[in-house]
C-alpha cells in the first residue's frame, strides 16, 4: 500500500472515529460468517460501529487523535470496536457477546485515551454509566435539601395544627 493510499485510509478511520477516546480491540478472526454478521449486526443497533483494518494503519490513525498505549492490543488479528451511550455500556455490550460467543476474545482498549486490559474492561462493564452516575450525584446533591425540608415540615406542621385547634375553638372554652 503506497504512501498516499495510507494517508487516505487513515483519514477514513480518523473520520469514522470522530473525537472518540473510548475503544475495546477484539479478536474476532474466529468467528464463522454467520455468527460475526449476527454480532456485528446486534453492535450496530446498539450504535456501535466496529472496524477490522491493518494495526499499523490504526495505530497511526489513533494516536494522531490522542490515543495511546494500544500497542501491544493491536498485534495480530483486531477489530476497533466504539460508539454505545459511554464507555460502560460499549464494555457491556462488548463483554455479553463475548460470553455468549466463545470465539471471540477481547484483546483490551482505551478509555479517554488510555490503555485498557481485557481485565480492566470486564471490571468496567460492572460499573455504573455515565446516566446512572449523574442520578447518584444528583440524589446526594438533593439529600441535605430535602433533610432540611423534612426538618422544617415536621416542626412546623405541629405548630400548624395547634393553632388550627386554637382558632377553632370557642372563645370562652
Amino acid at each position: 500500500m503506497g504512501r498516499h493510499v495510507k494517508d487516505m485510509v487513515i483519514a477514513d478511520i480518523q473520520g469514522r472515529v470522530g473525537s472518540t477516546k473510548d475503544f475495546i480491540v477484539v479478536d474476532a478472526s474466529k468467528l464463522d460468517a454467520i455468527t460475526a454478521n449476527r454480532w456485528r449486526l446486534a453492535m450496530r443497533k446498539e450504535q456501535i460501529s466496529a472496524l477490522t483494518v491493518k494495526n499499523s494503519v490504526a495505530l497511526n490513525a489513533l494516536k494522531s487523535k490522542g490515543v495511546q498505549g494500544l500497542d501491544a492490543v493491536l498485534a495480530g488479528p483486531s477489530t476497533l470496536l466504539w460508539g454505545g451511550e459511554d464507555v460502560v455500556q460499549l464494555s457491556r455490550a462488548v463483554t455479553k457477546w463475548a460470553k455468549d460467543i466463545k470465539n471471540l476474545q477481547i484483546k483490551g482498549g482505551a478509555c479517554d485515551g488510555q490503555p485498557l486490559d481485557a481485565a480492566a474492561i470486564e471490571t468496567l462493564s460492572k460499573s455504573a454509566g455515565r446516566l446512572e452516575t449523574i442520578g447518584e450525584i444528583a440524589g446526594l446533591m438533593l439529600a441535605p435539601g430535602r433533610q432540611l425540608a423534612g426538618c422544617l415540615q415536621g416542626p412546623g406542621g405541629r405548630l400548624a395544627g395547634q393553632l388550627k385547634t386554637l382558632s377553632e375553638k370557642e372563645p370562652g372554652e
